[in-house]
């Protein structure tokens, strides 16, 4: 079955490789690269990938541009260079496609996010659903972080996942994008707090993307935010059961809240 691929990248010669390898379409590979300053071109070039140059100007921005080349087929499965395909969701994608109404126009997955060799089944939030499969020219993407997908026409979900490794750059790396992604989710929520009020509703809708909207938007109006989190990740979502891994990874998370809350409170009075 001919299926597209895109992979957005940046400095992901760690990455790049392997997920290009989990992937069975090589006819029509996609990488947009924000000019790394490692190898991950020549990386790209040598797994017979087509390599397309931008300069970052924001998540939305780039997967909108990347979207918008010229694919070969009309459905593109969109991955990030941590992330590996696996033979069964591949299967399950060339099901669903093959068999597509012409009202579908994108397929969501869940993740298995891996920390210090093992699945954080519990502390990780699972499941979260990604679109991660399009049909050509049926998607907008929008938000600068966190993006959200706008589509025309109906999203499925699939049973079997993708294999995240959000680690293999090291939890420094981690650490450190996480700051620059506080710093836009803090300019973002500060947006969005003047000009989008939440709609109660879409909490208790169907739609899994509107409804994680509607949830996020009432989760960073909560007082104590980053402890909710972690109690939230760590004993009601039994994130215990991970043992050291996810009592780690809920700590992180917990750290990655108070930052968006100190630079959130900065942007107020105008310091960030």
């Amino acid at each position: 079955m001919m299926i597209s691929v895109l992979i957005l990248t940046y400095n992901e010669a760690e990455n790049l490789a392997n997920c290009i390898a989990s992937v069975p379409w090589k006819d029509d590979v996609h990488v947009l690269d924000s000019y790394s300053s490692d190898t991950t071109c020549s990386i790209a070039k040598d797994a017979g990938a087509t390599v397309h140059l931008r300069t970052f100007t924001g998540y939305a921005e780039q997967r909108n541009f990347g979207l918008a080349l010229a694919f070969e087929n009309d459905w593109i499965v969109c991955l990030d260079a941590d992330e590996r395909m696996t033979p069964e969701l591949a299967r399950e994608i060339e099901l669903q496609i093959s068999n597509a109404p012409q009202d579908l126009a994108m397929l969501l997955v869940r993740r298995k996010d891996m920390f210090l060799g093992r699945w954080l089944r519990h502390s990780s939030g699972y499941p979260t659903w990604f679109p991660r499969a399009f049909r050509r020219g049926r998607v907008q993407v929008r938000r600068e972080i966190n993006e959200e997908y706008y589509h025309e026409g109906v999203a499925r979900k699939l049973a079997s996942h993708l294999v995240h490794f959000p680690f293999n750059k090291g939890v420094e790396w981690w650490f450190e994008r996480h700051n620059r992604y506080s710093t836009i989710e803090a300019s973002v929520l500060l947006q969005e707090r003047r000009s989008r009020p939440i709609n109660v509703a879409e909490i208790f809708c169907n739609d899994s993307v509107k409804r994680r909207i509607a949830l996020k938007q009432l989760l960073y109006r909560m007082p104590l935010r980053p402890f909710v989190v972690f109690i939230y990740l760590y004993v009601f979502r039994l994130g215990f059961l991970d043992g050291v891994a996810g009592l780690h990874f809920a700590s992180m998370r917990m750290a990655y809240e108070i930052m968006i809350n100190a630079k959130l409170e900065a942007c107020k009075i105008g310091h960030a």
